[in-house]
């Protein structure tokens, strides 16, 4: 229903109108259309507005095709940058524990007022008001120094570490399946067998924070 609604308010195009005129002439070859109605037809075709005004001039037509809507392309979702990604992940790290702890002492409030039946006082806004001023001076202090970035760069090292603690667990389980490392590898023979590995580049050397 909707797409019949668009057909008869969406302006048809020129290359439209021809296709509707070649299948009016199609039918006036195949005997469908006398000469006197296919002249009319036709100069309605060329003068039509809009898709639904087509579509009525082969309504009654078998075989006949109507002209398909134009497709319009769906933009594609703008990626955010890095600088937003970092600048969001740290308002939700410094404002996190704010919004929990607002929402548990909201709770708590309101089951107290559902049992006791009595509107009580809204005392959260004790925790919210003086607590979410400091942030709010936090917030702009932080985005001036650019402690968003400083934020991202910390929590890349961390991902970079735990991916690397991760291979490096891999290797020694592969080492000790292959007999390379005993059961209970002393922190020795740890070392010595990363140093081995990442002179061999099968472990790439551990990330280090940047500046």
């Amino acid at each position: 229903m909707l797409e019949d609604m668009g057909r008869e308010q969406m302006r048809a195009a020129d290359a439209d109108r021809q296709r509707v005129a070649d299948q009016l002439r199609a039918a006036l070859g195949e005997g469908r259309l006398e000469l006197t109605e296919y002249d009319e037809r036709l100069q309605e075709a060329y003068t039509a507005r809009t898709y639904g005004d087509l579509d009525r001039l082969l309504a009654d037509l078998p075989g006949a095709e109507p002209v398909t809507l134009p497709v319009v392309p769906t933009p594609a979702p703008v990626a955010q940058k890095p600088a937003e990604k970092a600048t969001e992940a740290w308002l939700r790290h410094t404002w996190g524990s704010w919004g929990n702890a607002v929402a548990l002492c909201t709770v708590i409030w309101l089951v107290t007022v559902i049992v006791s039946q009595e509107l009580i006082y809204y005392w959260p806004v004790w925790v919210a008001g003086p607590w979410g001023l400091v942030l709010l001076l936090r917030t702009a202090s932080g985005l001036a120094k650019g402690e968003p970035r400083q934020y991202a760069a910390i929590e890349e090292h961390r991902r970079q570490a735990r991916e690397h603690r991760r291979e490096r667990k891999a290797l020694y389980r592969q080492a000790i399946v292959q007999g390379e490392l005993p059961a209970n590898p002393s922190k020795e023979q740890r070392k010595a067998f990363i140093a081995e590995a990442m002179a061999r580049g099968d472990l790439a050397p551990k990330p280090r924070k940047s500046a």
